[in-house]
Parts: C-alpha cells; structure tokens; sequence
C-alpha cells in the first residue's frame, strides 16, 4: 500500500510491477487475506502499526479481482487505466513532429518487442503492454534466481530505456510540464 503510493508518484512502470506482482502474489495465496498477511505482509513490514492499513489495502485489492473476474488473469483497473495513459503518451510521442529520441527508442527496441510478442503468444497487445510485460519476465526470472543470457539481456535493455524514456516523459504529463509534447 505504501509502497505502491510511493512507486505511484515516483516510477509508474515499477507502480505497474509491483501491482503485476500483488496480483501474483494474490492469486498464489488463493485470495486468502490470512495467508497473504501472514506468508506475504507481516515478513515484509517494517512497523507492525501499518498491519491493519495493509490488511484493508489487499482486502480492496482480492474484492476488486474477484468482482473483475481476475481469478486466473488479467489486471486492475487501476493498471489498465495507466496502461492506457501511456498508450496514450506513446502515440502521442510517436506523431510528435521533433520528437526524434523517442521514434529512435521505439526503432531500437522493435526488432526486441517483435520476437518477445511471438515468443510471449502476445500478438494483440500494443507496444506499451509488451514492455511492461518484458519487464515483469525479467523480474520474475531474477526473483526465481534464473540465469538471462547475454542476447536477452540486450533485448530486454533495449525495452527497458524505451520504457524509462516513456515513463520520464509521463511523470512530465502528470506534473504538468508539457514541454515533450511542445517540441
């Protein structure tokens, strides 16, 4: 809860992840609140004060999956509505007349996000999507201590400073300093 209000503010692709994590996190405890507190929260916790407010916090979050059917898949709404924001963001980037670094990204990470599209049986999603999901494989490869090779390992920074340009660029949005969409 804290954490996710914090990453919220300051990092909107690591917001995303981390919710992409919760909802792991959530369905692998079978939507157990005891469970997730006592496998997942209290270990985590670093002021036993914050129990109940986290407690409240994935009650939200397993009545919001349950009442969205998000049992086996998907996400929040509050993911796909930020989802939406930067597909929105990345659009806009990319019809920008100017707007060079960021057409220049998208060129070097295409040829990545192509082959993780096909490899990730992903061939609907839009780009936005297919980065924050390439970002969230590589995490669950380093939370499960799995080896990246080398070539995965370039795809996947080529994804990743695309998305870090992205996110800079909608924390820009948000605040309000539109000079990106100026240029």
């Amino acid at each position: 809860m804290l954490v996710a209000q914090k990453k919220q503010q300051e990092n909107i692709a690591e917001y995303v992840l981390y919710l992409f994590q919760i909802e792991d996190v959530v369905r692998s405890l079978n939507f157990d609140i005891d469970q997730i507190m006592k496998s997942f929260v209290k270990p985590n916790l670093l002021d036993a004060s914050f129990e109940a407010q986290y407690r409240v916090w994935y009650t939200d979050i397993i009545e919001e999956m349950k009442r969205s059917g998000l049992e086996k898949k998907g996400h929040l709404d509050r993911v796909m509505e930020v989802m939406k924001e930067l597909l929105f963001l990345h659009n806009t980037l990319l019809s920008i007349q100017g707007q060079t670094k960021y057409k220049q990204l998208c060129s070097e990470a295409s040829s990545f996000m192509t082959e993780f599209r096909e490899k990730a049986s992903m061939k609907n999603h839009h780009d936005v999507e297919i980065l924050i999901h390439a970002m969230h494989m590589k995490l669950q490869f380093r939370l499960r201590k799995k080896e990246i090779t080398q070539e995965t390992e370039e795809a996947l920074d080529a994804m990743r400073i695309q998305l870090a340009f992205l996110v800079r660029e909608y924390h820009k949005m948000k605040s309000g300093d539109y000079s990106a969409m100026q240029n």
